[in-house]
This record gives C-alpha cells, structure tokens and sequence, in this order.
C-alpha cells in the first residue's frame, strides 16, 4: 500500500503537471448500444515527459487522446463526463474559438496514417504553413522559410524542393516526418503521437524514433506516445499507463513495467512478443481469448475471461486502482489488503516447437535469376520510356518443410518477388521451378493443379475477403474449384477449417466485416490451407495485429507446418517476428537479395552492412539489451528502382563505402556453409581498397576469403 512518502510524491507531480485528466469518460452510441470506449480514465502529465499508452486495438488509446482536443465526432461519440485540466484551463469548458487556438498551438497530434491525415489535393509546403500563418501570425514568406527550416530540422533532403511535392509523391517515412513538422510548427507544449511508426520499416521507424526523442528534449515538449509495441515505449518513454477495455489497468515507470509488471495482462502482453534474442521454434505464450466487446462488458474485472489468476470476486466486483508502495497502480484484486503478498506472476515457460519436417535433400522452389520490370509509360501511344525494376535478378531455393523469411524496407520487391514466383505476376526474365517444373511452360490444367499446390495469405486480410459474401462460402469456393471434396460435404470441410484455425464453426455464415483483424487473418489463413498446398507465401500476415493476436497467428503457422509438411516464404519487415517462424533469411535491398543465410547466421553474425544496420534498429523490451546496443541510423530513403545507383545499390547509403562499391556491382559470394553476402567488402579482390572505417568487416572478410599475404588491409582504427 501506498505511504506517506509516496502521497507527498504525488502532490511534487501533480504540482508538475502540464495535464491532468480525472475520471474521464467517452461513449459512442450506435443502434441503441453504448459502447463505452474510455470509462473512467485518470492520469497527469509532466512538463517535459513522455508518457506511453499501451494495449490492445480497442482498448481505448486513441480515443483518449482524441478527447483532449475534443476532437471525438458528436454524434455517435460524447465525452459524458471526467475533467481534462490543461495548464491551469478546463479545456470541457472552452469555447469552439478557444478550442481552435488550443489545437496545433498548445496540443498538436501526430496521425496514426499520414497519408490519410495530409490532404490530398494541397501540397505539403501549404500544409506546414497553415498552422504557422494562422496560429504564430507568420506572413506566407516567413512561413515558408520557417517550414522549409522545419522540414530540414526532421531529416527531409531538399527541403525546398520537397516542400513543392504533394503527399503521394512522398515516401511513407517521409510523409511522416513531414507530419512531425506539421506538429512541432508551433512549437506545442504537448505532442500527442498516436502510432506514428506502426506502418513504418524498422530502419525507417528508427530514423523516426532518435528524430522525435531528440526534438522533444531539445523543446522540452510533454509527449503522449501511443503504440501497442512495447518495445518502442521501452525506448521512448519515462512512464507508461496500460489501458484494457477503456480502462487504465496499470500504471508506472517504465523501468518499473517492463523489470517488474503487476497486472496479469501485462504479463500476458510480454509473454506474446516474439523477441530478437530468442532463436527460432520458440514457441510464444499468446494470451487467450478476444478483447471484449465494448458494449457487452463481462461483470467484475473487465479482464476475467481472459485472465488465468481470476477467482470468485474476479467476476462479481470491478477493482479499483490500487497504489502499491513502489508508486506503480493496478486495477486488479490480487494487490487488495486481503490479497496482498498473494500476487506472484506464473512463469509461463516458453517451449520449444517441434521441429518441422525439413527435408533439405528434397528442393521444392527452385527460383534463378528472376527478374520483375514494370514499363513506365507516357503519351497518347503509351511509349514505354522506363522501367521500374522491382525485382533484379534474386537467386535461392526453399526446402519441402523449410521456412524463408524474406526481409527488407518498403519497397525493396518482396511482395512482388513473392507474387511473381506463384505466377500473379508474369516474370520479365529467369525461372521459378516448383517440384522440378519450370512454371513459365505450363498452362490450363497442369497450371490449375500447380496453384493448388501454390497458395498466398495476403497481407490485409480484410481487402482480400469478398465483403458480399459469407466466409462459409469464400472458404467452400476454391474447394469446388479444385474438387476437394464432393459438392455435399463442402460444408463439413469448412467446419473443420474453421476449427483447425481456432475459429468457431457456427461463424461461418458471418460476413468478413463481423470479425476482428485477427480472426480474418485465420480466416485467410484457413482459405490458403483449404486446398491441401505444398507452399505457401504469407505477405506481412501479422504486421497489423496486436501482440496478443500475433502470437495467436505465428503459432498457427508452426502447428500446420508441423501437420501439413508445408513451405512457407515469410515476408515481413518485423526483424524479431522473421527470427521467431524462419529457418533460413534472405535480405533484400532495392530488388537484389543481398544476404541469404541461415537464421543464427544472420542475427548473430550478420556481414553485409544493410542487414548489420536493419538489426541493429530493432528495437527490444530486454533494457539491458537497449542500453548496450550501437544502433546504425542509414541516411536517406532507398532510392528510386526506376534508376537505381550504378555498382553497389546500397552504396548511397553504406557507412563503409569505398570507390569500387559506386563503379562495380558486386557478386553475391559464398562465404561458407551456405553464408551468401553480395558485398565487396567480401571479395579478395576489392577488400584491400576499403578504407580504415570498414576495417571490422575486412578482418571477416579476410578470415573468410583469405587474400594475398602481401597485400594488407589497412590497420583497425584506434
């Protein structure tokens, strides 16, 4: 229980606070229900602190937030009631006018979705300028000289021709820092950052990060940061509050949550993250169960159906925050007086899968030299002016019961290399041969059976479902396509589908929008398995769940490799997810795989400089692990693949560049034991040139590809 030292702790923050909100509440009304998105939500923030909201899609964080600008739309939503108290001003109570100068000023929001937010049809020049020549009276030519300062104080190159470009002509990592100067334009006293890296590369996402840290203590501006990776809130933020079904659950610093978590669903959350320092097969610990529907509420803890320590009061009384005596919050029963010292967290341990049936004598994918061109067109005849080279020739092959994680920033072609093996995409040059048939010379009836055996979980599940028709009867389709099963028992094998991805039957005459995001991904999951595949590309399946629900997918996709003897591509930007479900890694870069090697290879002696920079931006939850890590920030966006860079294609980027990497392209080298690199850091030939910085990766260059004894490379650094 809390003592009264930590009462006179409170009263020193409470006097700090740039914001406190009591007992805030917000519904929405639709059909007749109340959904109860905040119910009773309290906390402070401090002047110059980054405070996290974390938790599961609908527990409430981003409506919070929305409420302090009073930005909730009316109707269906209501703030009904609680006191949002913003340096000294009831901000319930302010006038539209003073609400209009209070927005962007005083409290500006980073969007989850930039491209959504910015608005189409201005350029993103006028957009920065608004805020300013409204709010800080700034004439259009002061506010453009001060916009391009800020595009430049966020990373953008060019700042004065960038600031002409419209939104699509930018970069997703570009299109959120341009957001981030929108935000900082008037330099606010609170910044709200609602997911700004959720859709972003990792090497992207830590460009963001170290940009948004580094201005935040050079401003001193209070920051709420709301996410659901907690390995990003492990970087960012001095407290965090863990928000559940509307409610804050738990609450505390950030050293305290993640060395020592108190409520059972904060447990449940790190037991979910699939984590960099594991290998492979680990099997993770998902918690149970769906979030709850929000205008269904269980009675008692709001957690009980899904929480393993539940007891009788559990389900007859809603505790209250309890304070404990280190200063952390939690709602739970477990730390009331008549419970306290009973609370000890059930170390679950995570176990080993079972190995999949790998068979490395029997090569199921065969795939050389392929390449993907998209011609650019122009003029009335459509002449084909360029190319945009998606894929340039990528050369691996995968093993009947293997897993290929295939990684690499947006845009580098793994989707459409993924794509263009199962022939949706007709290739420009090279072979794919599936069980030894070249797939470039069949057709009709051989390719119908071919795409039997060749299948694909798209990455957004809910795009890919025919909205018009049940799921029933988009999982009973591709049966009757390919005579699965006679006509009559169709709905059987759905059923059994449905089960076998932890689905319940009784779904299946549901239309796709009555599911949440993590029951379509099973849904699509069950449709790709439906026809009994031998191999299956899954596109980013789990880049847009919950932690919860990620675990939940991940360990589906063991259980039915171990079942069904199936071969997966993985294709993920998630460095930490790759390593939990591969067997093997490719790295790709601008269209070239540059990297291929096995996964303790590749995350515990990574060689090419892309892949040793993409590890090092991973962020984690482990602190020790955050503290000791040197992270390697790449400079600039990947270039365009219309015109890539003559030699190395990464050159541009390369910390350790030298001058054949911009003249000569280099090969992709053996290495040993399968190890592939395609780096001249690597090949004897060109080592010798490199200059001092890159003196580490010469000595494993050399280590692994001995040179002439008379040709030295230069001396390590000091």
């Amino acid at each position: 229980m809390a003592d009264q030292s930590s009462a006179t702790a409170t009263q020193a923050q409470t006097s700090d606070a740039i914001l406190s909100v009591n007992d805030l509440r917000v519904s929405f009304f639709s059909e007749g229900q109340e959904v109860k998105a905040v119910d009773g939500i309290s906390y402070e923030l401090k002047r110059g602190e980054v405070l996290g909201v974390v938790g599961e899609s609908g527990s409430g964080k981003s409506v919070s937030a929305l409420s302090l600008m009073q930005l909730i739309d009316s109707p269906p939503g209501r703030i009904l009631g609680g006191e949002i108290n913003f340096d000294g001003e009831d901000v319930l109570s302010m006038s539209t006018r003073e609400l209009r100068n209070l927005r962007g000023n005083d409290i500006a929001m980073i969007f989850q979705e930039p491209l959504t937010a910015l608005n189409p049809v201005f350029t993103v020049g006028d957009q920065i300028l608004e805020p300013l020549m409204l709010h800080q009276g700034l004439s259009k030519r002061a506010a453009q000289e001060r916009a391009i300062e800020l595009l430049r104080q966020v990373g953008v190159p060019s700042p004065e021709e960038r600031i002409k470009n419209f939104p699509h002509e930018m970069s997703g990592g570009m299109r959120q820092r341009a957001m981030i100067a929108m935000a900082l334009s008037c330099n606010p006293k609170i910044l709200i950052a609602d997911e700004p890296t959720t859709a972003l590369d990792v090497s992207i996402q830590a460009q963001i990060l170290d940009l948004m840290r580094d201005l935040q203590r050079e401003s001193q501006t209070s920051m709420m940061f709301i996410t659901h990776d907690l390995a990003v809130v492990n970087e960012m933020c001095d407290r965090v509050n863990v928000m559940y079904s509307g409610r804050i659950v738990e609450q505390g610093t950030t050293p305290q949550l993640f060395s020592e978590p108190k409520h059972p669903y904060s447990w449940g959350l790190f037991d979910s993250i699939p984590r960099i320092e594991e290998e492979r097969g680990v099997r993770l610990i998902p918690i149970k169960g769906q979030p709850p529907n929000l205008a269904r509420m269980p009675q008692g803890c709001k957690f009980n159906p899904r929480c393993p320590y539940a007891f009788d009061r559990c389900f007859t009384a809603e505790p209250p925050l309890i304070p404990l005596d280190n200063g952390q919050t939690v709602r739970c029963w477990l730390y009331d007086e008549e419970h306290e010292g009973t609370a000890e967290r059930i170390e679950f341990k995570r176990e080993r899968t079972i190995d999949s049936r790998m068979d490395l004598d029997d090569v199921i994918l065969d795939v050389t030299n392929l390449k993907k061109y998209f011609p650019i067109t122009k003029g009335v005849f459509q002449r084909t002016v360029g190319h945009v080279q998606a894929v340039d020739d990528i050369t691996f092959d995968l093993h009947r019961g293997e897993t290929l994680g295939l990684v690499g920033e947006s845009g580098c072609g793994k989707s459409t290399a993924g794509r263009t093996i199962l022939r949706l995409l007709d290739p420009t040059d090279g072979v794919v041969r599936f069980s030894g048939r070249d797939l470039a010379d069949i057709e009709g009836k051989e390719l119908k059976e071919m795409r039997r055996r060749m299948q694909i979980i798209f990455q957004d599940p809910f795009s890919s479902l025919n909205p018009r028709r049940t799921v029933g009867s988009i999982l009973a389709q591709p049966l009757r396509l390919h005579d699965i099963v006679p006509s009559g028992e169709a709905n059987d094998r759905v059923s059994q589908l449905l089960e076998r991805v932890g689905l319940n039957p009784s779904h299946a005459e549901r239309y796709p929008h009555e599911f949440s995001g993590g029951q379509r991904q099973r849904i699509g999951v069950a449709r790709a398995i439906s026809v009994n595949p031998d191999f299956i590309v899954a596109d980013e399946p789990v880049s847009a769940l919950d932690v919860s629900i990620q675990a939940q997918i991940i360990n589906l996709l063991h259980d039915l490799q171990h079942e069904l003897g199936l071969s997966y591509i993985f294709i993920a930007h998630d460095l930490s997810v790759v390593r939990s479900v591969s067997d093997r890694i490719a790295v790709m870069y601008l269209g070239q795989i540059v990297e291929l090697a096995d996964n303790r290879a590749i995350y515990e002696d990574p060689l090419h400089p892309y892949t040793r920079a993409l590890l090092s931006a991973v962020p984690t939850v482990d602190p020790q692990a955050a503290n000791r890590r040197s992270r390697i920030i790449l400079e600039g966006d990947v270039p365009s693949p219309i015109n890539p860079p003559s030699g190395c294609r990464f050159h541009t980027r390369c910390p350790y560049a030298f001058d054949a990497c911009s003249r000569v392209a280099p090969l992709m080298l053996d290495v040993g034991d399968g190890h592939q690199v395609r780096c001249h850091l690597y090949d004897p030939n060109h080592a010798p040139q490199a200059p001092q910085r890159a003196a580490e990766l010469i000595a494993r260059a050399r280590e692994l590809h001995p040179v002439d004894a008379t040709t030295d490379p230069p001396p390590k650094p000091e």
